[in-house]
C-alpha cells in the first residue's frame, strides 16, 4: 500500500473522529500523531495537510456533496461514506498535485473496504457527477 494510500485512511479515521468527538482539530491531530509514532513522516504530513484543507474548505466540500448526492441532505450519509467524500472532493478541487482520476479511484477503493454494500458505487456516482459538471473548467485527469 503507498504512502498517499495511508495518509487518505489516516484522514478518513481524523475526519471520523473530529464529526464524533467534536474536538479542535488540533488536538485531534497532536493526539493521532501520539498514537503513530512509528508512521512514516511523508505519511503524516500528507494526512495532516489534507485533513486541514479538507477542514478550512468544510462548508463548501459538504455544499458540493450535498447538491451532487442527489435526493440525500450531507446529514443523512454514513459518517464513512461521508468522510471518504470530503477527502476526495478535497483532493478534485484543492489540490492540484492529485489527478481527478486517482482522488477517485482512492476514494472508491475506500468506500469498498471501509464502507458499506453500496458505497463503492455511491462514492462513484457523485464523484463522476463532479468531474462532469467541472468539465467545462480545466481539470487535471
Amino acid at each position: 500500500m503507498g504512502k498517499r494510500r495511508k495518509s487518505r485512511i489516516l484522514v478518513l479515521q481524523l475526519l471520523y473522529q473530529y464529526e464524533i468527538r467534536k474536538e479542535p482539530a488540533a488536538e485531534l491531530l497532536t493526539e493521532f500523531c501520539g498514537e503513530h509514532p512509528k508512521l512514516h513522516p511523508d505519511i503524516l504530513d500528507y494526512a495532516e495537510s489534507i485533513f486541514k484543507e479538507t477542514l478550512n474548505h468544510l462548508k463548501e466540500i459538504d455544499g458540493t456533496i450535498e447538491e451532487l448526492a442527489l435526493h440525500w441532505k450531507i446529514n443523512r450519509l454514513s459518517l464513512v461514506d461521508k468522510s471518504i467524500l470530503r477527502i476526495a472532493v478535497c483532493e478534485i478541487l484543492f489540490r492540484d498535485d492529485i489527478p481527478d482520476k486517482v482522488a477517485v479511484d482512492e476514494a472508491i477503493e475506500m468506500a469498498k473496504q471501509y464502507g458499506g454494500e453500496d458505497s463503492g458505487a455511491f462514492v462513484n456516482g457523485l464523484l463522476d457527477r463532479l468531474i462532469r459538471k467541472s468539465a467545462g473548467t480545466t481539470r487535471r485527469g
